[in-house]
């Protein structure tokens, strides 16, 4: 699969891929930019991590949905992945119903898996995750199939009202990749 081979001839996802696996981190995966834009990098020879702002870490761990427990995964993950040239965010996907009103305006339902969360996703181009497994194979999540990431189109996602998420996300792709295309959002 071609998106296998990208993501293993990027040693900086590989190291982040194989420490995150090391922590044994629930249902963990890294997604959206830091896949989307590797490949993207990759078949415009443009130099690697170009247009990463940072990498997206998610996991699903319902045990304990306080602050204080996800800020003790976020620190483990910053103490082992704070030596790369990008940000790490790092967010458990069984708390994000109780933060998501505040920041975009309105209610979801509880989810019950990360992969669940990239149906969420403002722009289904973004919905596309990978986790290293113990044997060395590579779990690939995308919910809406990898077709538009290779055709460098980003595609609205009408699953929540994220218009303005899309639109911005897609412009700022644009600024750095010209050649991809922006659907709008339906009315």
């Amino acid at each position: 699969m071609a998106v296998e081979a990208i993501i293993r001839a990027e040693p900086i996802l590989m190291d982040a891929l194989e420490r995150l696996l090391a922590m044994a981190l629930p249902d963990h995966y890294i997604a959206s930019g830091a896949i989307y834009n590797t490949v993207w990098n990759s078949l415009t020879g443009k130099p690697p991590l170009t247009g990463i702002k940072d990498i997206d870490v998610v996991y699903f761990d319902d045990g304990d949905l306080s602050y204080e427990a996800e800020d003790a995964v976020i620190k483990a993950v910053d103490a082992q992945l704070g030596h790369l040239p990008v940000p790490v965010e790092t967010r458990n996907q069984a708390r994000v119903h109780l933060w998501f009103p505040d920041r975009f305006g309105f209610s979801v339902p509880p989810l019950r898996s990360s992969a669940e969360s990239l149906g969420r996703y403002a722009s289904k181009t973004h919905a596309v995750a990978a986790r290293l497994e113990r044997d060395g194979s590579l779990t690939l999540e995308a919910p809406f199939g990898l077709d538009d990431m290779f055709s460098f189109r980003i595609t609205p996602n009408p699953a929540c009202d994220n218009r303005r998420t899309h639109h911005e996300k897609g412009e700022r792709a644009k600024s750095v990749w010209p050649q991809v295309e922006i659907v709008p959002w339906a009315e």
